[in-house]
């Protein structure tokens, strides 16, 4: 019960401070001194105006109430109040409240600051440690958006949040401050003000709902315009581009849709706001003076006191409104981090420093929630072998190496590394031993330095090793030919490369990490023979010298394999060399045989 009301009411209060700690309360405090300072400054109003009447300041404890006290106090510390030390004093208080301002605002920016940072860097920590099983079924553009226009949005979040909490704290100081000096006409105004709150209660609540929507559409529009980006070239070359923009068109008219829905009901919040204030003082006024008989003078500070109040209570309403336009984008936040909480990698904590002798798989079973990937996987893989994994299309390969590179772990059996059970390994340590090729060449819009050496800066330690990873990876001829050889721009994922000279540069970044297995998953699939016999010899040179793991459906490139590991339907048929495996394998050798080898 406790917890569901603390969720209800309180569930944003809690996000923040779970980042920000006690610094809210730092901000909470600043907040109270300016309406007090500013409270204690308007107060200076009534012997002021009592001075100014020629009426005598020590005769108007019925007038006053109990601000009568303040007077007192200032008579006893020796400050007699006469026009010009109750000007000094209102300006005192006036330029102590100007200084705690600019120290509030100024705090506030630095705790946005802080916040929006441990909040993106919370979220990057927590998608990469995200389970790559999960990630591959996850909504790609939920991702994108999440992490990149839901971040900015919740920056607007905190500052109406902590608006409006500011806000209402300054009502709370003003209401006190004119309860003091008169409560009849305070309760007047403080019912007058109520009435108001039930007008916003009906924007806030539709103001959420569109909020809502529009974070829905902001993730769906992601989504689809990744989607565009990455089958550009399908979707023009079969003239359905437009077909497909149609998609994109009509997501976005219905974000804009919200977007309009939101800030017409923010005008409406704003354009009620000062007649509203105008209503509620000309009423409260008009029944003070006509039947409760009000002094005009105490009514007046009352009045400043008052008129302060309602217009932190309006702007607080604004606030409040400019935070439930966003609070779609705080709500999906959250949710994102528990997802990728609940979805977590899994890790041990033992260190591999060195991988020196196997891996072996027992029993091993993987599947997709019901579905079946891989069943009763036995196989040994020994230091610095090759090996080689061929199949039909949906035979598990793929999935296999996944979990060898322990991408993915096993539902059922164990994986050993040296003996180890992977599940106890820190994964970084083991994956730092693994470089990983797949068809689709990972090339960045930088130079081939940067691109095969990820952003090391040029020591001659790190320039050696990465001439020793270009020779291994037979691309020194290449970067030779070119006028600015090694820092040679790349282009947009290596516009500028052909097929054969991307996965070469794949290959050498792997070998610049000094690595121990390399896999190849279907690195030579989409070449063609002239490109795929370059790269195969480039293979080939790194026998014996690596543990080799390839996934192939172009055989040509892993006859010289140690090990050839046959799969069907997720099991292992057979392991066996290439030569004897197409003597006694009949679905091997139609696989050779359809491929004229």
């Amino acid at each position: 019960m406790i917890k569901s009301l603390i969720k209800k009411y309180f569930g944003s209060f809690v996000f923040f401070y779970s980042y920000l700690r006690n610094k809210i309360f730092v901000a909470f405090s600043l907040s109270i001194a300016i309406s007090f300072l500013d409270g204690l400054g308007l107060s200076m109003f009534f012997p002021l105006l009592q001075i100014v009447e020629g009426g005598n300041i020590n005769n108007t404890s019925n007038d006053i109430g109990n601000f009568r006290y303040l007077i007192d106090f200032l008579n006893r510390i020796g400050i007699s109040l006469n026009l010009i030390s109750v000007l000094i004093i209102m300006i005192v208080f006036f330029a102590f409240k100007g200084v705690a301002t600019y120290v509030n605002n100024i705090y506030r920016i630095i705790l946005q600051q802080s916040f929006i940072r441990k909040i993106r860097l919370d979220l990057l920590h927590s998608l990469n440690q995200m389970s790559f099983k999960k990630f591959i079924m996850s909504d790609s553009g939920r991702i994108q958006n999440t992490m990149s226009g839901e971040v900015d949005r919740i920056s607007t979040s905190f500052m109406g949040y902590f608006g409006s909490f500011q806000n209402g704290l300054m009502l709370f100081v003003y209401v006190v401050f004119a309860f003091l000096l008169d409560s009849k006409f305070a309760l007047l105004v403080s019912v007058g003000g109520a009435l108001t709150h039930f007008i916003y209660t009906f924007i806030y609540k539709h103001t959420k709902g569109a909020s809502k929507k529009l974070t829905r559409y902001n993730n769906v529009f992601q989504g689809q315009l990744l989607q565009h980006v990455a089958q550009f070239k399908y979707l023009k070359s079969t003239g359905r581009i437009n077909e497909y923009g149609d998609r994109l068109k009509d997501t976005i008219l219905k974000i804009e849709e919200s977007r309009r829905r939101i800030g017409f009901l923010s005008s409406i919040s704003m354009a009620a706001r000062e007649p509203l204030l105008v209503i509620i003082i000309a009423a409260v006024i008009y029944i003070q003076v006509s039947f409760l008989g009000g002094n005009i003078g105490t009514m007046l500070i009352s009045l400043l006191f008052f008129y302060r109040a309602l217009v932190s209570l309006t702007a607080f309403q604004q606030t409040w409104n400019s935070f439930l336009q966003v609070s779609g984008s705080l709500d999906n936040v959250q949710d994102f981090q528990k997802f990728l909480k609940q979805n977590k990698e899994w890790g041990g904590k033992l260190m591999l420093d060195k991988f020196s002798d196997s891996i072996t798989l027992k029993n091993v079973s993987f599947q997709y929630d019901d579905t079946v990937i891989l069943k009763n996987i036995n196989l040994d893989i020994k230091k610095n072998g090759s090996y080689a994994f061929v199949g039909e299309s949906g035979s598990g390969k793929s999935t296999l190496v996944n979990l060898l590179s322990g991408l993915m772990h096993e539902n059922e059996g164990e994986i050993r590394v040296d003996g180890i059970p992977l599940k106890q390994i820190k994964k970084e340590t083991y994956q730092n031993r693994i470089g990983y090729v797949t068809q689709e060449a990972v090339i960045f819009n930088d130079s081939i330095y940067n691109n095969v050496t990820f952003w090391a800066e040029k020591t001659p330690e790190n320039i050696s090793r990465f001439k020793q990873s270009i020779v291994q990876s037979s691309l020194d001829d290449f970067i030779g030919d070119l006028p600015d050889k090694e820092d040679s721009l790349l282009g947009n994922n290596g516009l500028n490369l052909s097929g054969g000279q991307k996965q070469r540069i794949s290959i050498a970044r792997e070998l610049y990490r000094d690595i121990e297995i390399l896999i190849l998953d279907e690195a030579t699939s989409a070449l063609d023979s002239e490109t795929e016999r370059e790269i195969k010899q480039s293979i080939e040179a790194l026998q014996g010298h690596y543990t080799l793991l390839i996934v192939a459906h172009r055989l040509s490139t892993i006859r010289n394999a140690d090990k050839v590991i046959l799969m069907d339907r997720g099991k292992i048929v057979d392991i066996d060399s290439f030569d004897r495996l197409t003597q006694k394998q009949d679905q091997f050798r139609r696989m050779v045989e359809l491929q004229e080898l």
